[in-house]
């Protein structure tokens, strides 16, 4: 298991997250992921972002949305995604205000 720091870039995740915030993301062994948990995914195309796991289908492939449903690209233009897109799990907010991120 690995730590890693990323940078959050656009509005996909307000109000959860805002663009500049700075996130502690688990990498490595990541085990079952649960719905409900923010993760970083791969999207077709698109640099590495941060949204939330919606669902895992009967197939084993994902679902995946910003909170803001506007300002998103995720699995609602995407479709589902393979689970292997899923690359890390948010554990908390380190700046500008550490918290824990659910």
């Amino acid at each position: 298991m690995a730590l890693r720091i990323a940078v959050v870039r656009g509005p996909s995740m307000v109000p959860t997250l805002r663009d500049g915030d700075r996130v502690l993301v688990r990498h490595g062994a990541l085990g079952a992921v649960a719905a409900g948990r923010v993760v970083l995914v791969e999207l077709p195309d698109r640099p590495l972002s941060v949204k939330r796991l919606v669902a895992i289908e009967a197939d084993g492939r994902i679902r995946v949305e910003g909170d803001n449903e506007f300002g998103s690209t995720d699995s609602r233009t995407l479709g589902p995604l393979p689970q292997g897109a899923i690359t890390g799990v948010v554990l908390a907010r380190i700046w500008p205000a550490p918290r824990l991120i659910r």
